[in-house]
């Protein structure tokens, strides 16, 4: 009879390519790992990996195989969702991964608040710039901010209106002067972000009209967007963040908004999972929690920027 564990075991040594890995995510033995595919392959009596001393790679069979597991499984997670509903007690494992800034500066207190109020459910936060793959990393959820133009995966929208913002510390702005215009911000120290070996030294403005394009320039360019904004604090020099990474600071004084009437790029924030099976009551309830408390601070947004405009 097959046993839930490897099949488990199976589908998460797929995905990541390697029994070792799927040991560590699952606090196992890599021998452990390998018996359980061996059990696996002896109950089905098939091969499902064709192994070698540098890769782990799926066989013919294990590729056509693999689809049926995945539904096994979600067929058994469905079947405890409904029979726990969306009002009964949440346990398990809910793994998340989020943008280093947000994840770190405001989702971090929103999740841990989510967890005390459901202390049967384990929480995991995965915390980088580098995106998530939904399909392969040992994550359920995604938050990512951007459009979300991919069919293949459910984004649901956490902040849609959300916008990023010219910010400086009250201190670079004392040394350097605040730019007046958009074209003045090529005369500054600008703070750039880079991602997979890309510098975003492109700043993009939308007017009525379609949209600006200013080139920037800075002696500082990260691939952590909370050291950019750590950046700014100490007055380093100019960022252009999302409104959610630097609410708190502006509104505690350590950045200042540049330019309030100049509307900022949209980087709408969503909630990604593969698909909509994945949407549990755990999911749900996540979603609703976040949604909530970014709309708060989207309309603390627009009332600051009322009041500097």
């Amino acid at each position: 009879m097959i046993r839930l564990e490897d099949l488990q075991l199976f589908v998460r040594s797929a995905a990541l390519g390697s029994f070792s890995q799927a040991a560590r995510e699952a606090d196992l033995l890599p021998g452990q790992v390998s018996a359980a595919i061996g059990r696996l392959e002896r109950d089905l009596d098939i091969r499902l990996f064709a192994r070698s001393t540098r890769s782990l790679r799926l066989t013919e069979e294990g590729e056509r195989y693999l689809p049926y597991a995945l539904e096994a499984l979600q067929t058994l997670r469905e079947g405890q969702d409904g029979l726990r509903g969306d009002d009964a007690e949440l346990y398990g494992t809910l793994q998340v991964a989020a943008p280093s800034d947000l994840g770190r500066n405001v989702l971090l207190a929103w999740l841990s608040e989510f967890r005390r109020d459901n202390p049967r459910l384990d929480l995991r936060l995965l915390v980088s710039d580098q995106v998530a793959d939904v399909f392969r990393a040992p994550v359920d959820i995604a938050i990512r901010y951007g459009r979300m133009d991919d069919a293949s995966f459910i984004a649901l929208p956490l902040a849609p209106d959300n916008r990023r913002v010219l910010v400086a510390s009250p201190d670079y702005l004392r040394r350097h002067g605040a730019p007046q215009t958009l074209q003045e911000l090529m005369q500054h120290d600008c703070l750039q972000y880079q991602l997979h070996s890309r510098v975003y030294d492109k700043w993009f403005f939308p007017l009525a009209d379609g949209q600006q394009t200013v080139q920037v320039k800075g002696p500082l360019v990260a691939d952590d967007g909370d050291v950019v904004r750590r950046w700014a604090m100490a007055g380093e020099g100019i960022a252009y963040k999302s409104w959610l990474d630097v609410g708190a600071d502006v509104r505690a004084g350590r950045l200042d908004i540049i330019l309030p009437q100049q509307r900022g790029q949209s980087v709408p924030l969503h909630l990604v999972c593969p698909h909509r099976r994945q949407y549990s009551p755990a999911v749900r309830q996540l979603q609703a929690l976040l949604a909530s408390r970014c709309t708060a601070l989207h309309a603390d947004l627009e009332r600051e920027l009322a009041t500097r405009a």
